[in-house]
């Protein structure tokens, strides 16, 4: 019986393997030789290609995040606010991806980093266009990212668009008018171009939804994912920021970036102000 059954097993892998020639495979459907023959380390050491891969992996993870976003973005001007909670929660679990890849970063040295530093010449994670995608779609505008590329003619149109878009926190708000709540009309019909400001009648607002949970809990789920990635985005900034102190100190990132000293300023950026102003008062 035994026998049977293990050529039954290998007539079955040999029918898998026949339909696998015939049809699409694992490899082809996820474009394995592009994404695996991407890696190009430029100089011999070993360490490059954990930099690289590393790189590589937040990339992606960031490009699933804007997919999510902008659909939750659609969800919330829709008023189908139940649907956009998945894709929020979604966007909550890949920032615990991304924060983990700074652990993983960290077993780079300074020793190893400087052996191949050099060969990466003006190149920067500052220069992360999907990560300047992410924080205009949370509402971060920043139009001097506009001029770093103003000469790319692929990548400039794409983050115009998204500069010009509203936010996610935009449509949240926009949310809170439709529901009844007193929007102040500078909020309302602010260009979307710009950061929003703290304002005292979306805090209002919020606040009234904070202490009524049963009457807007959708609302106030809303309210919590956006605490909740913006509370990650914060996580993975510090991560970030101790990542590079531990490998470079204090110097000058690649690219002529501020390293360190600058990823500190941006730690007291806020998308969403007033989600986290109201705490203090309720």
């Amino acid at each position: 019986m035994k026998s049977v059954n293990q050529h039954q097993a290998f007539e079955n892998e040999k029918s898998i393997q026949t339909d696998f020639k015939e049809k699409m495979t694992y490899s082809d459907y996820l474009s394995l030789d592009t994404l695996l023959s991407s890696q190009h380390r430029l100089s011999g050491h070993h360490d490059e290609m954990l930099f690289i891969i590393v790189h590589h992996v937040s990339e992606l993870w960031m490009k699933q995040i804007l997919h999510e976003i902008h659909s939750a973005t659609r969800d919330i001007q829709a008023d189908n606010l139940r649907s956009s909670f998945k894709k929020l929660a979604r966007v909550s679990q890949i920032q615990e991806q991304l924060k983990s890849v700074w652990d993983v970063l960290s077993t780079l040295t300074p020793s190893e980093y400087i052996e191949f530093r050099d060969k990466l010449g003006s190149a920067s994670g500052f220069q992360s266009y999907q990560n300047r995608l992410v924080e205009f779609a949370l509402g971060y505008k920043t139009e001097y990212v506009l001029k770093i590329y103003e000469n790319d003619t692929e990548l400039h149109p794409i983050l115009q668009e998204a500069y010009d878009a509203p936010s996610l926190y935009d449509v949240s708000i926009q949310a809170l008018s439709r529901a009844g709540f007193s929007i102040d009309k500078e909020v309302l019909n602010r260009d979307a171009r710009i950061t929003h400001q703290t304002n005292e009648s979306v805090k209002r607002a919020w606040m009234i939804v904070y202490k009524n949970v049963e009457q807007y809990w959708e609302l106030y789920e809303l309210a919590e994912k956006l605490v909740d990635i913006e509370g990650l985005f914060q996580q993975w900034r510090f991560r970030h920021m101790k990542t590079v102190e531990r490998i470079i100190g204090f110097k000058k990132g690649t690219g002529g970036s501020g390293g360190v000293s600058y990823l500190k300023k941006v730690l007291d950026q806020y998308f969403f102000p007033e989600l986290w102003d109201l705490r203090t008062e309720l």
